[in-house]
């Protein structure tokens, strides 16, 4: 199994360049950000400060989305970035939730996130396109390589995935939501005449090593929160039961609303609708060895990489613990 990191790109990003490198030090592989840039700095700006300052470490959003930013200046970013390190960017996509919605903007449809993962790719690997009835290709791109992970829960855009994916990132570490939404990717791929095998299978979820449940608990009940967002729209499409499994959808029912100036940070106030069993089934907490147990529940599974949020008030402690006492009972 592989691991990443997934920070918040807060000012000074020297800090946030400082816990890549602690974190590939550690034994992550990979380093996510959000992007969201209204709520935090710009992430691409970022990436190369991470990039430079490390040295295998793989970079990118989780998640951006086709409505925020113009796909032929996004192709050539990611482009750039793998012509100046090596081919180290990875793009995560979905449809848009905090940077849609904090500017007015309603998520894009699966439509527009299937093709805006083919536009860019296809012109940050150097091929031809087709935007605006124009051909458009970047000259410059020798040997170019991107990958377009998707995020999404439901049926519909679990579909989008396994037909069009190169990865899957679920935003929960549930083993049972796990198990049906890889399922429902991996029967998608196969339909669709692709090897389900070829779709990389990733889980991200806060990890918070420790002992006192009750303030991890605390820590990460955003994450709930965060999740819930996406489900809602889950439940005005579908409802409450069927299509979404009833482990997604039940504990959204006292949700109020929810308030992005807090979005992805520990005790949100949106949040409180968010039962202790949900904090422990959606993320990772208590002694190194729950964690172990867990991830070794989710590789049986399929599941190729864990991605941790670290989003708490001990980040440094659950990084190193997670360098000396987990990754290596994964990896080896």
């Amino acid at each position: 199994m592989d691991f990443g990191i997934v920070l918040q790109t807060d000012p000074p990003a020297r800090d946030v360049v400082r816990l890549m490198k602690d974190a590939e030090d550690a034994g992550f592989r990979y380093g996510w950000t959000f992007d969201s840039c209204v709520l935090w700095q710009e992430p691409f700006v970022i990436y190369s400060a991470i990039l430079a300052a490390t040295s295998s470490l793989v970079v990118g959003p989780m998640v951006t989305s086709p409505g925020t930013r113009d796909w032929s200046v996004m192709a050539s970013t990611f482009a750039t970035l793998n012509d100046m390190y090596g081919n180290r960017t990875v793009c995560g996509i979905g449809r848009g939730d905090s940077a849609h919605r904090v500017v007015g903007k309603p998520p894009s449809t699966l439509a527009t996130v299937r093709d805006c993962m083919r536009v860019v790719k296809d012109l940050a690997e150097g091929r031809a396109v087709t935007m605006n009835d124009k051909t458009v290709q970047i000259p410059w791109i020798r040997n170019g390589r991107l990958e377009m992970w998707m995020a999404g829960y439901g049926p519909k855009a679990l579909q989008t995935v396994g037909e069009h994916a190169d990865g899957f990132i679920l935003q929960c570490a549930d083993p049972a939501i796990a198990r049906w939404t890889i399922g429902a990717v991996r029967d998608a791929a196969r339909a669709a005449g692709r090897d389900p095998g070829g779709i990389t299978i990733c889980v991200a979820a806060p990890a918070y090593v420790g002992d006192d449940l009750a303030h991890q608990r605390e820590q990460l009940r955003w994450f709930g929160g965060m999740v819930g967002n996406h489900v809602a729209d889950l439940v005005a499409r579908y409802g409450s039961s069927g299509a979404v499994p009833r482990e997604l959808t039940d504990y959204i029912r006292e949700r109020e609303g929810y308030d992005y100036s807090h979005h992805g940070k520990a005790g949100n106030p949106s949040t409180e609708f968010v039962p202790d069993e949900i904090v422990d089934r959606f993320c990772l907490l208590g002694p190194a060895s729950s964690h172990v147990e867990r991830l070794q529940e989710l590789a049986e599974l399929g599941v190729d990489q864990f991605s941790l949020y670290l989003m708490h008030d001990d980040r440094e402690a659950t990084l190193a613990s997670y360098g000396s006492q987990i990754i290596p009972k994964l990896t080896a």
